[in-house]
């Protein structure tokens, strides 16, 4: 993670996403502006939780991991989104990995200073209270959603979730890692690979040197209807 030191730059994002309400003038001095590379970790599950991030730019995965050592993907985000908002409201150390999927924009606020100048903030509380409930919506309908439709359906809304505009690549083709992917849409390993192949079979994707391609954006968007993991 690297400090942007431009405040120009932090302001037109600011003003982007409209927070000029949400962070009032005794914020702004404790803003700090983050460029974050593909791979790396925003934060880590079980890591004490100091500080709030929001996503101005973008896609990150949520992950957990068991005690067993078992990962599993809950979801993906994309600007506008808050990190740390649970974890700030009850006082806990981190709940989740967050991972940028691509290179990120930032916006971090330690909480010493939010709770300092704005604990009782009512334009702030409304934000954060906005965007817990946007994320427990997300879930509620990620639920229905695994129960609701077919393996190819599911299958097709996470890969959307993943796909990096960039290089076409999908994903890196790890058997754990499609073993969480299995768990993540409540399917079984070996179903997951029966229509992964049918999807290489439409030409939807390519499996090259131990990775998964997109070679049809469009097919796959229709497979996936509305993309529930996002």
């Amino acid at each position: 993670m690297r400090e942007i030191t431009s405040e120009k730059q932090l302001m037109e994002y600011i003003n982007t996403y409209k927070l000029e309400s949400v962070f009032k003038k005794e914020l702004l001095p404790h803003l700090s502006l983050y460029d974050v590379e593909a791979g790396e970790r925003l934060c880590s599950q079980g890591d004490a939780s100091h500080c709030l991030y929001i996503l101005m730019k973008g896609k990150v995965k949520v992950y957990t991991i068991s005690p067993e050592g078992k990962t599993l993907v809950l979801s993906f985000k994309q600007p506008l989104e808050v990190i740390g908002d649970i974890e700030y409201v009850q006082d806990v150390d981190i709940m989740n990995t967050v991972e940028a999927v691509s290179p990120l924009v930032v916006i971090g606020i330690p909480y010493k200073r939010l709770k300092q100048h704005a604990s009782n903030d009512p334009q702030l509380l409304t934000f954060l209270l906005e965007m817990l409930t946007k994320k427990f919506c997300a879930k509620s309908n990620s639920l229905s959603f695994n129960l609701m439709y077919p393996v190819e359906v599911r299958l097709a809304s996470y890969l959307l979730s993943i796909f990096c505009e960039e290089s076409h690549l999908v994903m890196n083709q790890k058997t754990e890692s499609l073993k969480d992917i299995a768990n993540l849409i409540g399917t079984t390993y070996r179903h997951l690979n029966r229509v992964l192949q049918k999807f290489v079979a439409q030409g939807v994707i390519e499996k090259k040197k131990g990775s998964i391609i997109l070679k049809d954006k469009e097919k796959l968007s229709c497979l996936a209807n509305d993309n529930i993991y996002e």
